[in-house]
């Protein structure tokens, strides 16, 4: 009964993957799995791990958040085994998906991220995206790595204001 379960999971985060035409995050996918009682937070987790072990999606992790997406063998192993998904559940996924594209795409489309560089600063690497096509990418140097922290952090709040204030000035 519980390899079911875990097959059931597995195939429900392979669905959502390959329904969007870009990564979703651990924490995107375990809102709508947590909020609908499916599983538990930790069952969700060795479900992902055990699908990025299989090969079947990949994950990208930076700073606090995992982007996960679909593999080509997870495609192929969803086309095998998608009818295991009730037709229920796969119209409560479309739903949502549909309903939740814009916020779930614009999440994705802003990833800010630092590290240390061999001069010993920090460098802030910013990216906002559409469709898959970069917007803007810039990379700051800075001396901390609190301070590089809080650019990828704003980044993520004032990205539009930054981006439109670029194009006003560079245009």
């Amino acid at each position: 009964m519980l390899q079911d379960s875990l097959t059931l999971y597995k195939l429900i985060v392979l669905y959502m993957l390959n329904r969007v035409s870009f990564p979703l995050t651990t924490a995107q996918i375990s809102d709508f799995m947590l909020q609908r009682d499916y599983t538990t937070f930790m069952t969700l987790l060795q479900v992902i791990g055990e699908l990025t072990d299989e090969g079947l999606i990949s994950s990208r992790a930076v700073r606090n958040r995992t982007f996960l997406s679909i593999t080509p063998e997870g495609r192929e192993t969803l086309q095998f085994f998608q009818k295991r998904i009730g037709e229920p559940i796969r119209q409560e996924i479309d739903a949502y998906l549909q309903e939740h594209e814009i916020s779930l795409r614009d999440e994705v489309s802003v990833q800010g991220d630092y590290y240390k560089t061999l001069t010993g600063e920090y460098e802030s690497h910013l990216v906002a995206k559409d469709n898959g096509i970069n917007l803007v990418e810039l990379t700051l140097s800075v001396p901390t790595a609190d301070l590089a922290a809080a650019i990828c952090d704003n980044w993520q709040k004032k990205n539009q204001e930054i981006y439109q204030y670029l194009t006003e000035q560079l245009f």
